[in-house]
C-alpha cells in the first residue's frame, strides 16, 4: 500500500473510533492482518463459544483458522449437519465474529443480508459481536454507505454465491424482489445499548468485500 494512503487511512481510523465511542462502541486500529488477528483474539477469551455468519474479513487475517485449532468452542456451520441450528446457536454464543457491507466515518454500520441469520445476530443475542473491517469499506456518510452495501458488496456477494440475481449480470443493485436476492434486511447499527457488546477492529488493509 502507497505511503500516504496507509497514513490517510490511519488518521480517519481514529475519527472512526471516535465516531465509535459516542455511540457506545468500542474501535480498535489495526496497522495490518497481523495485528489485526492479535486485537481479535485478546477479544475471545480461551473456551469461549464462538461463531460468525460468513465473515470473510475474519478468514483473511487468519482468526478462524485459529480459532478451529485452538482452545475454543468454535460452531462452524458450514460444517454443520443441521446447518439451522448451528446458526441459531449464534444467539447465545459468547462471541459473533461479523464485518460490515459498509461504516460511515462517524461509525454507523451497516450490513445486508440475506437469510438474515447474521444480522438478526449482531442487532441481539451473542454477547459480544466483534466486527473486522478493512478501511476499504469506510465512507462519508450514511447515504454513501448504503448505496456501497447494495452496489459493492451484495453484487459481489452473489457472485461468490453463485445467486441468479440481476446485480450479478450487471454489477449494480436493481432492487430486484428475486427469489434469490440477498438484500432481503437491512441493518443500520448507530447505537449500542450494551456496554462492551460491540467492538470494531480496523484494518489498515483492503479486506473483505
Amino acid at each position: 500500500m502507497n505511503e500516504n494512503i496507509r497514513k490517510r487511512n490511519e488518521l480517519l481510523a481514529q475519527k472512526v473510533i471516535k465516531g465509535l465511542q459516542s455511540r457506545n462502541m468500542t474501535g480498535y486500529y489495526a496497522a495490518d492482518k497481523e495485528e489485526a488477528l492479535k486485537i481479535a483474539l485478546s477479544l475471545i477469551p480461551e473456551g469461549s463459544t464462538v461463531t460468525m455468519g460468513g465473515c470473510m474479513s475474519a478468514v483473511e487475517i487468519g482468526l478462524e483458522d485459529f480459532l478451529k485449532e485452538g482452545n475454543y468452542n468454535y460452531i462452524d456451520r458450514n460444517a454443520a449437519e443441521d446447518r439451522r441450528a448451528a446458526m441459531l446457536a449464534a444467539y447465545d454464543a459468547d462471541v459473533f465474529l461479523a464485518s460490515a457491507n459498509a461504516m460511515t466515518e462517524d461509525g454507523i454500520i451497516v450490513n445486508i443480508d440475506g437469510n438474515s441469520n447474521r444480522v438478526s445476530a449482531i442487532a441481539y443475542g451473542p454477547k459480544k459481536v466483534v466486527f473486522i473491517v478493512g478501511m476499504n469499506k469506510i465512507l462519508g456518510d450514511l447515504d454513501a454507505a448504503l448505496k456501497r452495501a447494495r452496489n459493492v458488496a451484495a453484487p459481489i456477494n452473489a457472485q461468490r454465491f453463485g445467486l441468479d440475481t440481476p446485480c450479478t449480470k450487471n454489477g449494480a443493485c436493481l432492487n430486484c424482489k428475486s427469489m434469490d436476492t440477498i438484500c432481503c434486511n437491512f441493518l443500520v447499527t448507530r447505537f449500542s445499548k450494551h456496554v462492551g457488546r460491540m467492538h470494531v477492529i480496523l484494518v489498515n488493509e483492503s479486506l473483505g468485500f
